[in-house]
């Protein structure tokens, strides 16, 4: 198959898209990136890459971090992180405050806010800092990339922690119910720090491929969970990694995939390649425009979704 014509008949098609979303002005330090961009990545078994765009272009990942720190705490504490967070998808907004209280504080899965947050605190705990736990999800995030510069945008990170009252709402929620161990701010600071970390689709594409190798990176061979571990968080990333639009996702593009308000996705294809594109102008669910209609338009042309 053609990929890279693939790929650059996409680029051409989503173009009158790039100006009609609108970028996550509810950050300040994301208030002024340009929407009309995009970019798109494949990434095969072997290591080969396709791209078109501005692949080397970095940017947030935002909530595509989610991924990357669930994976580390489904290795770490198995079955029984499931005691501190669901697996249901939330049918509300991201950062829903209302469905976290008549859920007694227990987040409905860990890609909305307060299940990323949750997830964070159980991180600080394996690891006994929050700034241990900082580096360490950097670190896990350079392996899985192959890529030692991959590094965090403080400004983007401090941006988000003055402006974050609805976050740091729902940690001081979840502590209220007896569902969050260390300082809410030292939780917050660390999930703010980790959705700040800059990669372009190229990183992003090649990071995912242990999730479409039933976590094994087929470049390495390293093993970095089992592999029903994989299809957990496959299975998740399926139903809730789009937050209240996973339903549309799942329908219209048929892959696993997470978005990020920065304007990133990921997607797996299972047993052939990870998929990353970026378009900073979103829908109204918060997910971008462009790179959603893109991943629609692969799996179409492709005949590559799971269903």
């Amino acid at each position: 198959m053609d990929y890279q014509s693939i790929i650059n008949e996409i680029a051409q098609e989503v173009s009158p898209l790039l100006v009609s979303g609108k970028v996550a002005d509810y950050i300040p330090a994301l208030a002024g990136v340009n929407p009309n961009q995009f970019a798109m990545t494949l990434t095969l078994f072997d290591g080969t890459q396709f791209s078109v765009g501005q692949a080397d272009k970095l940017f947030s990942i935002q909530s595509i971090s989610k991924v990357f720190t669930f994976t580390l705490a489904l290795k770490f504490y198995r079955s029984a992180l499931y005691q501190r967070i669901g697996i249901e998808p939330s049918g509300n907004s991201f950062n829903s405050i209302v469905q976290l209280e008549y859920e007694h504080g227990k987040p409905r899965n860990p890609f909305i806010n307060a299940g990323a947050i949750n997830i964070t605190d159980s991180l600080i705990n394996y690891y006994g800092a929050d700034e241990h736990a900082t580096e360490e999800i950097l670190e896990f995030i350079r392996l899985l990339a192959d890529d030692g510069s991959i590094d965090r945008d403080c400004v983007v990170a401090l941006s988000e922690m003055e402006h974050g009252f609805r976050n740091l709402s729902l940690a001081n929620l979840m502590k209220s119910f007896d569902n969050l161990d260390n300082p809410v701010e030292d939780v917050v600071n660390t999930y703010f720090r980790h959705c700040a970390i800059e990669m372009n689709t190229k990183m992003l594409s090649r990071a995912m491929l242990y999730l479409a190798n039933d976590g094994l990176d087929p470049i390495t061979g390293i093993k970095h969970i089992s592999e029903s571990q994989s299809k957990r968080i496959n299975a998740v990333m399926l139903t809730c990694g789009h937050y209240d639009a996973s339903g549309e996702f799942a329908f219209n593009v048929g892959l696993p995939g997470k978005s990020g308000v920065g304007g990133g996705i990921v997607a797996v294809v299972p047993n052939l390649m990870s998929i990353s594109v970026w378009s900073p102008g979103l829908n109204e669910n918060g997910n971008s425009l462009a790179g959603t209609k893109a991943l629609e338009l692969f799996t179409t042309k492709t005949g590559l979704s799971i269903f």
